[in-house]
């Protein structure tokens, strides 16, 4: 093993070495070449500068950089638009648990009155267009994210991942869920 990475060593140093001044050192042993006598070497010219000019050339070569790609430059895809509702979604879900869940716990000592009886009763005497709001901005992130929770759940199946099929469940998932969020937020 040693004596094929001298080996190698020494063809790979071989390889890009600089011919010397002789016209014998083109046949230099590979053991004078294994023991660094046959090194290619680069000489390196540096300058003394303050740290303020050598931010100001810093600053000069950023400006000739590419620029990455911005999503700007992108058409834009239902995969994308799915991808963000989904994170979305499931955080409004989950944020709006733990607040209403901390709320709960501390309303005994701030005086609230979050019980079902109160906020049934605060419910019921909203006119019918808020109701149908509050119900759809509390239906549509939870159906959504069931929905599309459900969509990748077939896909960690392995079963409908082609580009098409991934286009169709992606308008699917929002027609589901937009169903099923006209028909709890109309439910009575």
């Amino acid at each position: 093993m040693l004596a094929q990475r001298i080996a190698q060593q020494s063809l790979r140093r071989m390889a890009v070495q600089r011919p010397l001044a002789t016209s014998m050192a083109k046949f230099a042993s590979p053991a004078a070449i294994a023991t660094n006598q046959f090194i290619q070497t680069r000489p390196v010219a540096t300058q003394n500068m303050k740290p303020n000019e050598a931010y100001n050339i810093l600053v000069e070569q950023r400006k000739h950089r590419p620029v990455s790609p911005h999503l700007g430059i992108y058409q834009p895809q239902i995969t994308w638009y799915g991808s963000a509702l989904n994170r979305i979604t499931g955080a409004i879900c989950s944020g709006g648990l733990y607040v209403f869940g901390a709320a709960y716990l501390v309303a005994p000592l701030i005086g609230w009155h979050l019980e079902s009886a109160s906020l049934a009763a605060a419910f019921g005497s909203l006119p019918l267009i808020a109701k149908v709001l509050i119900k759809s901005s509390l239906a549509f992130p939870f159906t959504y994210h069931c929905v599309n929770g459900i969509r990748h759940l077939v896909w960690d199946f392995g079963k409908w991942f082609t580009n098409k099929q991934i286009q169709v469940s992606g308008w699917a998932a929002f027609a589901v869920s937009g169903l099923s969020t006209a028909y709890l937020a109309l439910a009575w």
